[in-house]
């Protein structure tokens, strides 16, 4: 399939009773959707959930922030005239999507996901209800994995021309030794001038004796939390131009787009958010 051809249902698209997934140990995706009220996780997930919430209480506002984050981010790209994307660390479908939010604004923008999680794969029919002027494919691959991430997302997208790289919520499950500014790199350089990269992060800053907590239960499981601080997270756009307002809390990146969600207390989300340009 060229970029120029409409996007077809990949055969990998399959039922769920067909899927193999794994229930022993819970999974971010899943997890992500329990916060945001979804029913396709598991008791697993729901009992790791739930510890992380004794942590901190607000874990579903942190979910509905990083939601609407990406709203009003893909709003902001699409009135840039960006009309390809490559989201990787999609979770389970939501309403509306970011192939949503993006054909809205241009039907005929092409859209590549990106997940690890087979119950992602299960609902993959979801994020391929494309324009017919557009496209979107999804694609079963590790993040990990960027070199097969971008050959498969090259038979949709057209490299020549820009696109905008989402790895949102994703870039504080892999550690540093596993090359998390690396794999953000490998992808980046890839990408044509006039592309951009979306990211969103979790921090511990604002409550570190918290977020070794979460960490910890996060280890406990044999998974990987990284909160990082500012600076750490502005790091993963070192040669990148930095759009307004720059790194900022999640909640306040470009709030007049609209999807503002309210939250309790008048602490901050724990999250930093940003766009960048590649020149």
């Amino acid at each position: 399939m060229t970029a120029q051809e409409p996007a077809a249902v990949p055969a990998a698209v399959v039922p769920p009773a067909t899927v193999h997934i794994d229930t022993s140990k819970p999974h971010p995706a899943r997890m992500y959707d329990w916060f945001l009220g979804g029913k396709d996780n598991y008791p697993v997930d729901e009992e790791m959930a739930k510890q992380l919430l004794t942590v901190d209480a607000r874990g579903r506002d942190m979910a509905r922030v990083n939601r609407a984050y990406m709203h009003r981010a893909i709003r902001w790209l699409a009135a840039q005239g960006v009309r390809q994307y490559l989201d990787i660390g999609t979770g389970i479908p939501t309403e509306p999507n970011l192939h949503q939010i993006a054909q809205e604004t241009a039907p005929e923008s092409r859209i590549v996901y990106c997940d690890n999680d087979p119950i992602v794969l299960a609902h993959a029919e979801a994020l391929l209800r494309s324009t017919p002027e557009g496209a979107t494919e999804y694609i079963q691959a590790d993040a990990r994995e960027p070199e097969v991430i971008l050959e498969r997302a090259g038979k949709v997208l057209d490299f020549g021309r820009p696109i905008a790289l989402s790895m949102l919520a994703l870039l504080h499950f892999v550690d540093d030794e596993d090359g998390a500014y690396e794999l953000v790199h490998r992808l980046v350089e890839q990408l044509p001038s006039g592309s951009y990269l979306v990211l969103s992060h979790v921090t511990g800053e604002f409550d570190p004796e918290g977020a070794a907590k979460a960490r910890a239960l996060y280890t406990a499981r044999g998974l990987t939390l990284r909160p990082r601080t500012r600076e750490e997270f502005t790091r993963f756009f070192d040669g990148l131009e930095l759009v307004e307002p720059g790194v900022s809390l999640t909640a306040d990146w470009h709030p007049e787009l609209g999807e503002v969600v309210p939250v309790a207390g008048d602490e901050p989300i724990p999250g930093y958010a940003g766009v960048a340009r590649k020149p």
